[in-house]
């Protein structure tokens, strides 16, 4: 109505240039709505305790389902979709639009389980059943990231040698078998008695798993040989403790310094795996070092190392045939 505080806003806006929208904050969300359950699970207990990596993440995952569209050729998108109307063919929908890239495809599925579980709690009741739960994971294609041959682990030593930065950081995740997350946050006062205690940083605040792994002879012998920091062994060049992120940009320059585009930090964690798999080790024992607490994922580690040993031994059983042989002549 025109001389109403409505009217008067919206008039000065437009004589200013500015969209009411845009002007009046971020979009509201239709109560019930996916958008409005997911501000909801935002706010939550189960939401806060994440990772703040993890919270991010997810946040970004979950702002990108909201603004695909229910159809592809419909104005009207998956953020106001009432909740009771979600379904697993919805949840599908969503999935399969990132089929080409299974494991963004899988993150949707797993952020949507998330957010319904929570839902269907007692002392929340916002949904009375999780149709995600039912959705099903795409396969995992191939085996992740590249893991190090001993030529390639031997070419970056070649480069970075024993008391420089970047050979004690190689040598932190190859002789522990952990993540960057923890390797950054190793420091003197983890090591008692010979070895290395702590919690790891993934799942610490869920299912926290603390390990004590021996500290290998030459492990020690190029932390003693390099400078370290007074909290953790690896500083930055301010003398401060990495971040994840921040340690994977530059291990990552020292890998291309290397000639070794294609490897990465996680690929390490693979390797000393592999290399324990390659002496005899037992899934158990790898377990043991690297604080998996299920053997598919070692499995998964350790996969080309055991087909190399079962090779060699089927292998060798034609000695046995060709002995036979000799001795028939």
């Amino acid at each position: 109505m025109p001389g109403s505080d409505e009217f008067n806003e919206a008039y000065y806006i437009a004589v200013n240039g500015t969209a009411l929208e845009e002007a009046r904050g971020p979009k509201l969300s239709t109560k019930n709505s996916l958008r409005w359950l997911c501000e909801q699970y935002f706010q939550s207990a189960e939401y806060k305790r994440l990772d703040q990596r993890t919270r991010h993440v997810r946040k970004l995952i979950i702002e990108h389902m909201w603004a695909e569209p229910l159809k592809k050729d419909s104005s009207r998108l998956f953020e106001d979709m009432p909740i009771a109307a979600i379904t697993a063919k919805a949840v599908r929908v969503l999935r399969d639009r990132k089929a080409e890239k299974p494991e963004a495809a899988n993150s949707r599925t797993k952020a949507l389980r998330a957010i319904f579980a929570w839902a269907c709690k007692s002392d929340v009741e916002l949904m009375l059943t999780n149709p995600a739960r039912d959705v099903s994971f795409f396969a995992q294609q191939g085996d992740g990231y590249h893991s190090w041959t001993e030529d390639e682990i031997a070419k970056f030593e070649e480069k970075h040698k024993i008391g420089t930065k970047p050979r004690l950081a190689l040598a932190l995740m190859l002789y522990t078998g952990q993540r960057r997350s923890d390797i950054i946050l190793f420091g003197r006062q983890h090591v008692s008695n010979g070895s290395l205690k702590f919690t790891q940083f993934k799942g610490r605040k869920k299912k926290p798993i603390t390990l004590e792994i021996p500290v290998h002879p030459k492990l020690q012998k190029i932390i003693d040989a390099s400078p370290v920091g007074d909290l953790t062994f690896l500083v930055t060049e301010c003398n401060k403790g990495f971040t994840a992120a921040g340690f994977g940009n530059w291990f990552r320059k020292q890998c291309n310094d290397a000639g070794l585009p294609h490897c990465s930090a996680h690929g390490l964690r693979k390797s000393a795996s592999a290399r324990l798999a390659e002496r005899g080790a037992t899934e158990k024992q790898i377990m043991s070092v690297t604080g998996h607490t299920t053997s598919k994922e070692v499995s998964r580690y350790t996969k080309a190392a055991n087909q190399k040993l079962l090779a060699e031994s089927a292998i060798s059983l034609f000695d046995d045939i060709d002995e036979r042989s000799e001795g028939g002549k």
